[in-house]
Protein backbone atom coordinates (compact mmCIF):
# COMPACT_ATOMS: atom_id res chain seq x y z
CA UNK A 1 0.00 0.00 0.00
CA UNK A 2 1.42 3.65 -0.49
CA UNK A 3 0.17 6.31 1.97
CA UNK A 4 -0.43 10.45 1.30
CA UNK A 5 -0.11 11.72 4.90
CA UNK A 6 0.11 14.87 6.39
CA UNK A 7 1.69 15.47 10.16
CA UNK A 8 1.36 17.94 12.79
CA UNK A 9 4.65 19.88 13.74
CA UNK A 10 5.54 21.20 17.03
CA UNK A 11 5.56 24.89 15.76
CA UNK A 12 1.92 23.97 14.49
CA UNK A 13 2.88 23.32 11.18
CA UNK A 14 2.03 20.79 8.45
CA UNK A 15 3.47 18.74 6.78
CA UNK A 16 2.69 16.43 3.68
CA UNK A 17 4.34 14.04 2.26
CA UNK A 18 3.97 10.27 1.17
CA UNK A 19 5.33 6.64 1.31
CA UNK A 20 5.01 3.30 1.52
CA UNK A 21 5.20 2.08 5.30
CA UNK A 22 2.94 4.82 6.95
CA UNK A 23 4.40 3.96 10.77
CA UNK A 24 7.50 3.46 9.93
CA UNK A 25 7.96 7.06 8.47
CA UNK A 26 6.62 8.84 11.05
CA UNK A 27 8.83 7.22 13.12
CA UNK A 28 11.61 8.54 11.06
CA UNK A 29 10.25 11.83 11.59
CA UNK A 30 10.40 12.03 14.75
CA UNK A 31 13.69 10.30 15.06
CA UNK A 32 14.90 13.80 13.23
CA UNK A 33 16.11 11.14 10.70
CA UNK A 34 13.32 12.40 8.34
CA UNK A 35 12.23 15.49 5.64
CA UNK A 36 14.67 18.35 6.01
CA UNK A 37 11.62 20.68 7.15
CA UNK A 38 10.43 18.03 9.90
CA UNK A 39 13.71 17.61 11.62
CA UNK A 40 13.32 21.37 13.29
CA UNK A 41 10.42 20.80 14.35
CA UNK A 42 10.02 16.83 16.30
CA UNK A 43 7.89 15.26 17.24
CA UNK A 44 5.70 15.22 14.59
CA UNK A 45 1.58 13.97 15.17
CA UNK A 46 -0.37 12.19 12.48
CA UNK A 47 -3.85 13.87 11.87
CA UNK A 48 -4.72 12.57 8.02
CA UNK A 49 -3.89 9.76 6.13
CA UNK A 50 -5.45 8.44 2.87
CA UNK A 51 -4.34 5.28 1.12
CA UNK A 52 -3.31 4.38 -2.92
CA UNK A 53 -2.68 0.93 -4.50
CA UNK A 54 0.34 2.57 -6.56
CA UNK A 55 2.74 4.85 -5.75
CA UNK A 56 1.59 6.70 -8.70
CA UNK A 57 -1.89 7.57 -7.24
CA UNK A 58 -0.17 8.33 -3.89
CA UNK A 59 2.02 11.31 -5.40
CA UNK A 60 -0.34 12.48 -7.16
CA UNK A 61 -2.25 13.32 -4.21
CA UNK A 62 0.80 14.68 -2.61
CA UNK A 63 1.21 17.30 -4.99
CA UNK A 64 -2.54 18.33 -4.68
CA UNK A 65 -2.73 18.67 -1.36
CA UNK A 66 0.57 20.59 -1.26
CA UNK A 67 -1.03 23.19 -3.15
CA UNK A 68 -3.91 23.52 -0.54
CA UNK A 69 -4.24 26.21 1.48
CA UNK A 70 -3.84 26.02 5.89
CA UNK A 71 -7.77 26.02 5.68
CA UNK A 72 -8.44 23.74 3.21
CA UNK A 73 -5.80 21.32 4.18
CA UNK A 74 -7.97 21.10 7.85
CA UNK A 75 -10.89 20.74 6.59
CA UNK A 76 -10.37 17.52 5.66
CA UNK A 77 -9.92 16.61 9.24
CA UNK A 78 -10.49 18.69 11.83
Amino acid sequence: MNYVYIVLCNDGTYYTGWTNDLEKRIETHNLGKGAKYTRARTPVVLVYHEVFLTKKEAMSREYRLKKMTRKQKEALFL
